[in-house]
C-alpha cells in the first residue's frame, strides 16, 4: 500500500498537537524542546511489547525485530513513519550480560523493564523545513479506520491554555542515599578503583516524592525550565515519563550509525564571566578529558560489534554543550552498519550506555548491583524509535522523572575514578538533578 501523507500547519511548538492525542492510548511525544530538528507524535499503537519478570529468558530485541518485520523504504524528509517506540529500561542489561547477577529487587511500582509500542502512524514537525505532516505505511487494517479520526483531531486542536494544572507533590522530597551513604559507597568504589578492577563506575541517587494527578502540566514546565534535544513525555498506563535528557545514544540513518557521548559537567553560573570561567575549566580539565576519552573507547569497541571494521571514527572530542543547568563535555563517535547488523543489533550490543556504567562495562555493572540501593529501571536505559524502515534514534535516559500515579522519582548520577572527590561528585548529582528538584518544589502542596 502507498504512503499515507497529510500536511498540516507548523507550529514551532508540538504542545498543542499532543493535547490533542492524550486521551488515546500510549500516546508519546519525542520532544525536541526547541534545541534539536522534529518532534514525533504517536498514539494508539497497534501493539504493546511490555518486558518484565514473568517475561521468562524471552529476548526483547528479538522480540522487536520481529514485530517490524519486513523492512519498508524510508518516507522522504520524514525521520518515522512507523515502527517500535517507547522505552528500553536499564535492567534489561541482566538479559544481554549473563556476568550480571540480580542482586537488588525491583521496588513496588517501578516500571517494566520495557515497554515498546508498535506504531503504525506518527506526526512529524520538522523545525528546519517548518513543516507537519502525518505519515503512515498503513501496515495493519485498523490504521485505515483510525487515520481520519486522528486527522481530525490534529486539524480541529484546541489548545488548553488556562486549563488547571491538577498535579501535586505532597509531603518531603527523599532520596534513597544519605550523604553519609554516598559516602560510604564512594569509599568502596575507591577500594575498587585502587585495586584495579575497574577504572570507573558511575554512581546514581535517586530522588523521590509522592504526588497525584496528572503530569502533563508538569512535564511541559519541566521542559521549558530545562530544554533538551532528546527529551520526551510518555504515556503509559501505569507510568508517565518526564524525560529532559542531553545526551544521544545511538542514532542508525541508512546504515550510518553515530554515538555522542556525555561524560565530564560543570554547573552554569548567572555571572557571565564566571560561567565562561567555568566552561573553559571543562574544557581543558584533565580529569574530564580522560573520563570523556574512556567512554569515547568503550563506545568504539561496542560499536566495533556492529560496524565494518575500519569505519569507527571520532569526528569530535571534548565540546562543550551548554543547558540551563549545566555545560557538559561531549563527544562524537561515527560507523557504519556492517553486512547482516541492524539498528536492534547495534542496540543490544551497545546497552546499556556506556556514559552511565563505567569502564569495564560489565564489572562497573556488577558493582552498581552491589552499590545502589535498589534498581535504576528507566533510567540509564533508552527512549527512542526503531522504524520499519530500519532507522533508529534513542536517548540516554538521564534528567528523567518517573511518575506511577502515587510516587514520582528522579535520579542522578556521576562517574567516580580514582583522583575523585566524594563532595565534589555528591554536589555534581545535586548539579544535574536541580532542575527535576526545583520542578517537583514548585508543584508541592504542604
Amino acid at each position: 500500500m502507498s504512503i499515507y501523507s497529510v500536511d498540516l500547519p507548523y507550529h514551532i511548538d508540538a504542545a498543542d498537537y499532543y493535547e490533542t492525542l492524550t486521551d488515546l492510548e500510549w500516546a508519546v511525544w519525542l520532544d525536541s524542546a526547541g534545541m534539536a530538528r522534529y518532534d514525533i507524535l504517536a498514539a494508539a499503537s497497534v501493539r504493546k511489547l511490555i518486558v518484565d519478570d514473568s517475561s521468562g529468558s524471552l529476548d526483547p530485541f528479538e522480540w522487536i525485530r520481529g514485530e517490524l518485520g519486513k523492512r519498508e523504504s524510508s518516507v522522504e524528509g520524514v525521520p518515522f513513519a512507523g515502527g517500535a517506540l517507547g522505552y528500553w529500561g536499564y535492567d534489561l542489561a541482566h538479559r544481554i550480560h549473563p556476568g550480571l547477577k540480580v542482586i537488588k529487587k525491583n521496588v513496588p511500582g517501578n516500571p517494566v523493564e520495557m515497554a515498546i509500542g508498535i506504531y503504525d502512524w506518527a506526526f512529524v514537525l520538522d523545525h528546519e523545513y517548518k513543516t507537519a505532516k502525518l505519515v503512515s505505511h498503513r501496515r495493519y487494517s485498523e490504521t485505515e479506520r483510525a487515520l481520519p479520526g486522528v486527522l481530525s483531531r490534529l486539524k480541529n486542536r484546541k489548545p488548553k491554555n488556562n486549563q488547571v494544572d491538577q498535579f501535586e507533590v505532597k509531603g518531603e522530597i527523599g532520596s534513597n542515599f544519605t550523604k553519609k551513604e554516598y559516602s560510604s559507597s564512594f569509599d568502596s568504589i575507591k577500594k575498587y578503583l585502587k585495586s584495579g578492577d575497574t577504572y570507573q563506575i558511575n554512581l546514581s541517587q535517586r530522588f523521590n516524592a509522592a504526588a497525584s494527578g496528572d503530569a502533563l502540566g508538569a512535564y511541559q514546565t519541566f521542559r521549558k525550565m530545562s530544554p533538551a534535544p532528546y527529551s520526551a513525555f510518555l504515556n503509559f498506563e501505569k507510568t508517565q515519563i518526564l524525560c529532559a535528557s542531553p545526551e544521544r545514544f545511538l542514532l542508525v540513518r541508512d546504515g550510518f550509525v553515530e554515538t555522542k557521548p556525555i561524560k565530564g559537567t560543570r554547573p552554569r553560573s548567572s555571572d557571565a564571566s564566571e560561567d565562561t570561567r567555568l566552561v573553559d575549566e571543562l574544557r581543558v580539565h584533565p580529569k574530564d578529558r580522560a573520563e570523556n576519552l574512556m567512554i569515547v573507547d568503550m563506545l568504539r569497541n561496542d560499536l566495533s560489534k556492529s560496524c565494518k571494521k575500519g569505519s569507527i571514527s571520532v569526528p569530535k572530542i571534548f565540546e562543550v554543550e551548554s543547558f540551563s543547568n549545566v555545560h557538559h563535555l561531549v563527544s562524537t563517535v561515527t560507523g557504519t552498519l556492517d553486512e547482516g547488523q541492524d539498528a536492534m543489533h547495534l542496540l543490544k550490543n551497545c546497552f546499556p550506555g556506556a556514559s552511565v556504567t563505567g569502564a569495564p562495562k560489565l564489572r562497573a555493572m556488577q558493582i552498581i548491583e552491589q552499590l545502589e540501593p535498589v534498581q535504576r529501571g528507566v533510567y540509564c536505559g533508552s527512549i527512542g524509535y526503531v522504524g520499519f524502515d530500519g532507522n533508529m534514534d534513542t536517548n540516554i535516559v538521564i534528567r528523567t522523572l518517573v511518575y506511577n500515579g502515587k510516587e514520582i522519582r528522579g535520579w542522578a548520577g556521576g562517574g567516580i575514578v580514582a583522583d575523585s572527590d566524594c563532595s565534589a561528585e555528591y554536589q555534581e548529582t545535586l548539579d544535574k538533578a536541580s532542575s527535576m528538584l526545583e520542578l517537583l518544589q514548585m508543584y508541592r502542596v504542604s
